[in-house]
């Protein structure tokens, strides 16, 4: 291929720009002050499926739609009044012709170019219809996700709404049965025999399981859909975990497990929600016991955990928790135990509000253990907890979301 000129000038002033321009990556078109092209590069051609022969000295509109055409001239005129550099990618959206009429998307740098005879404008134009074709695949792929997203919120908004109200169903009649099962117990109503009293027992213990799994449930579904109240005020820890180990002293006394309890001076007194941080504490201590054998041993302890935070404790001398099995703590209704004639009760449910009411309120959940040698469950949590707006606390809550975070056990 002869080395092109540009009329009136010449042949390019070295080989190595006249290689340069015929190696772009990019559609190289040069032009003179009245409009036409002096020089394309072999990309040019690619491109726009012209000869080089056909385009050189035609106007440069002939690359152009011709809705723009005339538009084009005016801007043409105006650039070389006031030439200044223009890079790629100003933001415009641009459409140029290739020679079949057919319309493609491009971007289009400009460069002033001034030679010993005349001021040329050096036009570098991308084709980027695969770029556009990406950018919709794109757009579509986040708009089709955003549907999805809409989706998976209003079904599990949806179920919240349901859990609650079936919850709220469910208690009300069970209440009922309690109460009545405990006045027959008491004899309130009249005396009744040895086994009847046994029978009612049975039936109070086994009414009052179900209505704190029927509670869990609720709690649940108020985490998840924002709605789970705060109120904090000043607490005595001791209080609380005296408290919390006095509810659960039958249960001890029963596998002859021993409680004991360490509360360091310096987080004695802390801002929280008393009724909160009963209800994490007594999952732990809970759960402590169920997976402790007798005779066994359970501590709590509550120490700072810098200057604003502490860490509430849990620890055992139970059966601890194989490494794999780690990820299937603090998860919605999973247990380790899960078979049908599983020895510990539970719906797998204790944990897992532990972990949402714990990240609610701003803190952390995790445990250590090791299968045989026992395990420790804690929460970090602030020493004053803020009273959250509604707004606030429904952020909160939507960030503890379900899964998400730290290892744990089973969550009856």
């Amino acid at each position: 291929m002869d080395e092109p000129t540009i009329r009136g000038q010449g042949p390019w002033p070295t080989d190595m720009s006249y290689q340069i321009l015929e190696s772009a990556p990019d559609a190289m078109v040069l032009i003179n002050q009245a409009g036409s092209i002096v020089y394309v590069n072999q990309q040019t051609e690619r491109i726009f499926g012209y000869e080089r022969s056909e385009l050189l000295g035609r106007p440069v509109e002939v690359l152009i739609p011709s809705r723009f055409q005339q538009s084009h001239v005016n801007h043409r005129d105006r650039y070389f009044a006031d030439q200044v550099t223009r890079p790629m990618g100003a933001g415009l959206e641009l459409y140029a012709r290739r020679h079949d009429g057919a319309e493609f998307p491009v971007e289009i740098s400009l460069s002033p170019l001034r030679t010993e005879e005349a001021l040329l404008t050096m036009s570098a134009i991308r084709d980027i219809t695969e770029q556009k074709r990406l950018q919709e695949q794109l757009r579509r792929k986040n708009e089709e996700l955003e549907e999805q997203y809409r989706r998976v919120q209003e079904a599990n908004r949806l179920k919240s709404e349901f859990l609650a109200n079936m919850s709220h169903e469910l208690r009300t009649p069970l209440n009922g049965i309690i109460g009545f099962a405990q006045l027959m117990h008491d004899e309130k109503v009249g005396p009744v025999s040895a086994d009847h009293k046994e029978y009612l027992g049975d039936i109070l213990t086994s009414s009052r399981h179900l209505l704190q799994l029927i509670n869990d449930v609720l709690d649940l579904a108020k985490v998840e859909s924002g709605k789970m109240d705060f109120n904090p005020e000043p607490v005595a820890m001791d209080q609380i975990v005296s408290e919390v180990r006095d509810i659960l002293r039958t249960l001890a006394a029963g596998k002859l497990i021993q409680i004991d309890v360490i509360v360091e001076p310096e987080v004695r007194e802390v801002v929280a929600d008393p009724s909160r941080l009963k209800q994490i504490l007594y999952n732990y201590l809970s759960n402590a016991i169920k997976f402790t054998p007798n005779a066994g041993r359970v501590t709590v302890s509550v120490r700072p955990e810098g200057p604003e935070a502490y860490r509430l404790e849990v620890q055992d001398t139970g059966i601890g928790i194989a490494p794999e099995d780690m990820h299937r703590l603090f998860v919605e209704f999973q247990q380790l135990d899960a078979s049908a004639a599983k020895k510990y009760q539970g719906t797998g449910l204790g944990l897992a509000l532990t972990k949402r009411m714990v990240e609610a309120q701003g803190g952390e959940v995790g445990v250590r253990s090791a299968t045989g040698s026992g395990s420790a469950f804690y929460a970090v949590l602030p020493r004053v907890m803020h009273r959250l707006d509604e707004e606030d606390a429904a952020s909160c809550l939507t960030a503890a979301a379900p899964g998400a975070g730290n290892e744990n056990r089973d969550a009856g």
